[in-house]
């Protein structure tokens, strides 16, 4: 993807996660690239893919109006895809008109897409702390209505939305037989955009919300409950199986022990190898220092500035190490119970813990490594999602049996 710019071809880069799904195309995503200057700016970046989900809403509404209700998914679907890469470089505060009304367009074509087809899904009620988490039960595409099936519960990362998570992760859960469940936690999706709740470390109260939302179904199976997360779900979902002891099953991909651990290497870096180790504590002087490096990187300044301290719902370099340094496995991962399987790809900086992840946890744990030779050595094997996904739902048959 020719994208001069860095940050937009990584973010147009999820859209390959999506292919697999339907809800992307190679030839479009390319023709996009294409057509985008080299000096393009991330108003431009929103306003084609915009208006390539534009595109593809007025074809869902034509596919629709004549009955064709498969091709009129599949647009909404490509629709809400395209809506979720045009708001990537808008995260922060305070909240752009363009996050907002990006993100409303891909909810809107997503929940009127989930809910068509021969296994419709349903909206599900999941309260915690005096709100409601944004939840879908989506049935295996293979059921019956009622049946009775093992269910997967799916995580988001970081900047990702409720359908980043159905195209990523979903779509291959549900074809191969199993229910699904996707839903945005604090600091997520609508909860982040509409509401800013900030994320919170302790992931087992929000899992157990949700296993509490379907454990009474006549539909699911509760003896084969699995937890699956990628990107920052890869640490959310182990924590979550630390403390929720119903599940069957956890997946990390890739696994994280830490969101420190990525900030020490970054402060080592800068010149600071010293003050690594005693992170969260930072001294003024060097915090200021450090946030000067920061904003003068644009990646740096949108991953940190722009998005964490958004999730995390503070406003300086010092708030976002101290919040940062509660999302940790330590004095957790001897609480999973059930089996895990780690994920790692070769070229991911996120997975350089995968393998010492996997040595400290005492149930039994698997570790799968993805490599570039295979299309999949990028975070979250983006690129051959595929790959990734048969693997995991292959050594869940297995696991689950």
């Amino acid at each position: 993807m020719a994208f001069a710019d860095p940050l937009h071809k990584e973010f147009a880069g999820v859209a390959a996660a999506f292919i697999t799904a339907g809800a992307a195309d190679y030839g479009e995503v390319v023709a996009i690239a294409d057509a985008f200057p080299d000096d393009g700016d991330d108003a431009l970046f929103y306003d084609v893919w915009s208006a390539a989900g534009d595109r593809h809403i007025a074809r869902a509404e034509d596919a629709l109006a004549a009955g064709h209700e498969r091709t009129g998914r599949g647009h909404l679907m490509r629709g809400a895809a395209c809506y979720s890469v045009a708001i990537k470089p808008w995260f922060g505060t305070p909240v752009d008109q363009r996050m907002t009304a990006g993100f409303e367009n891909c909810t809107a074509a997503f929940d009127r897409a989930i809910v068509l087809g021969p296994r419709p899904a349903e909206r599900l009620a999941v309260p915690f702390d005096g709100y409601r988490l944004p939840t879908w039960f989506v049935p295996a595409a293979d059921s019956k209505p009622g049946e009775r099936r093992p269910v997967v519960i799916l995580v988001n990362g970081y900047d990702g939305t409720l359908p980043d998570t159905y195209f990523g992760l979903g779509q291959a859960t549900v074809d191969r037989g199993y229910h699904a469940v996707v839903f945005d936690g604090p600091g997520q999706g609508a909860l982040l955009v509409r509401d800013s709740i900030p994320m919170i470390p302790d992931w087992g109260r929000v899992v157990s919300a949700v296993v509490d939302a379907i454990v009474d179904r006549d539909d699911v199976d509760t003896a084969r409950i699995a937890l699956h997360g990628w990107s920052l779900g890869g640490l959310l979902a182990p924590r979550a199986a630390a403390a929720e002891h119903r599940l069957g099953a956890v997946i990390a991909d890739p696994a994280l022990w830490g969101i420190l651990d990525g900030m020490r290497h970054l402060i080592a870096a800068m010149g600071f190898p010293e003050l690594a180790a005693g992170l969260p504590d930072l001294p003024d002087e060097v915090a200021a220092k450090m946030t000067e490096v920061i904003l003068a990187d644009r990646a740096l300044t949108w991953r940190i500035v722009k998005r964490a301290f958004w999730v995390h719902g503070v406003d300086d370099l010092q708030g976002y190490l101290r919040a940062a340094a509660e999302f940790t496995m330590e004095s957790h991962a001897d609480g999973i119970q059930c089996p895990l399987l780690a994920t790692a790809a070769e070229h991911d900086p996120l997975a350089a813990g995968a393998h010492a992840f996997v040595e400290r946890v005492a149930a039994p744990a698997t570790l799968l490594r993805f490599r570039a030779a295979q299309g999949a050595g990028d975070h979250c094997e983006l690129y051959n999602r595929w790959l990734l996904n048969s693997s995991v739902l292959d050594w869940l048959d297995d696991t689950l049996a």
